[in-house]
């Protein structure tokens, strides 16, 4: 795993730093699983103060001398589709590239341009326009669902669709369009792998299910499916963590069909953009904060930090654990036997005496979390 922080974390924001953009995403951690566009995003995050866990969960192989995608080619030159399908920028430049190399591009382009083009988003249409073809129609929503509803109701019995494909066959839709009495021919440009070094997307699981990050980013449903596997028999309980605690932020409505299906709520933005996401994440991981009024003092609990006053103190996360065990119930006694439960696994009463010190230490605020002899410890009511 490797794991990225702005470069001018402090231990202590004022609470004028704090209403700043730059800080807006400062004590919580976020977990990215993209791969070819990680470093961007995590330049997002990073920029708004989050402290960004790099966990690619698949890397993209280009297939150019795939023979799936040779026939594929040869089967829409001998019999030209009257719709294409393009549903990744990748993909579409790709499949361009193997053609040239095959010294097949001219004719697939010259039968592309005689179809009925589909660009399902922006990079699929910039893709499509760099070629020299023109698309005529994208959904608002950038769904499969809305091209398939598109494309059925414009009547596509008897016709050839080409699909190039997101990585993977969706054999869902594809079916649909044959259910619709199209003739499909699947284009394989590109599969997903896993990543070459596996540790760090088996790292953020564990992080996942111990709620040590606050937010996970997905950028496409193979990277869903792939933290899923990963997780093996932990599954169940790393998506309870996702429907509790850890937020799952996904870049469309694409992207989050595999979260949605086991009952995890997903924060999306309007349009799938890197920028709208971080956005979506700035707005919606602020409203899973704890407050706190306490000996006089106002405590709100972000991420793997302390507001205190206004003050924000990054807290290591085992007297965070303990800050949020005693926070879901302020004045009831917990006992060391209670706290351990909070813990990273493996840790022992002793751990958790030390965690209060440190925690103790870090609030820096004499009186709030209080000893009971006997029996534990508690925040003051």
């Amino acid at each position: 795993m490797t794991e990225r922080a702005p470069g001018t974390r402090r231990a202590v924001l004022s609470e004028a730093a704090l209403a700043e953009p730059a800080a807006s995403l400062s004590g919580y951690t976020i977990g990215v699983t993209a791969d070819r566009r990680k470093d961007e995003l995590a330049t997002l995050l990073e920029a708004r103060g989050a402290r960004v866990v790099l966990a690619p969960a698949l890397r993209i192989v280009p297939i150019a001398d795939d023979a799936e995608l040779r026939a594929a080619t040869r089967a829409c030159l001998d019999t030209p589709p009257d719709v294409v399908l393009v549903n990744t920028g990748i993909g579409m430049r790709g499949w361009m590239e193997a053609a040239d190399g095959w010294g097949l591009a001219e004719p697939l382009r010259t039968v592309l341009s005689r179809a009925y083009l589909v660009a399902r988003g922006p990079k699929a249409r910039a893709a499509v326009r760099t070629a020299g073809l023109h698309d005529q129609w994208s959904p608002d929503g950038e769904g499969f669902e809305e091209v398939v509803d598109h494309l059925t109701a414009r009547g596509i019995a008897g016709l050839t669709v080409a699909m190039q494909l997101h990585g993977e066959s969706q054999p869902e839709y594809t079916e649909a369009l044959q259910s619709a009495g199209a003739r499909v021919i699947e284009v394989p440009v590109y599969r997903w792998a896993p990543p070459t070094d596996p540790a760090p997307l088996h790292r953020l699981v564990d992080l996942i299910i111990g709620k040590l990050v606050d937010a996970v980013t997905f950028t496409s449903a193979a990277a869903v499916q792939a933290v899923l596997r990963a997780a093996g028999a932990g599954t169940d309980t790393l998506l309870d963590a996702l429907r509790r605690d850890v937020l799952a932020a996904c870049v469309g409505p694409v992207t989050a069909a595999p979260l949605r299906r086991h009952d995890v709520p997903v924060a999306m933005p309007g349009r799938a953009r890197l920028s709208a996401l971080v956005r979506t994440i700035v707005e919606e991981l602020p409203k899973r904060a704890v407050t706190l009024q306490v000996s006089g003092h106002s405590l709100v609990l972000r991420g793997h930090a302390a507001i205190v006053d206004g003050e924000l103190r990054q807290l290591a996360p085992a007297p965070m654990a303990v800050l949020r065990a005693l926070a879901e119930s302020p004045g009831r006694v917990l006992s060391r036997a209670a706290l351990l439960q909070a813990l990273p696994r493996g840790a022992d009463e002793h751990a958790v005496e030390m965690a209060v010190a440190r925690l103790r230490a870090g609030l820096a605020i004499p009186g709030v979390v209080q000893t009971v002899v006997k029996r534990g410890y508690r925040i003051s009511a």
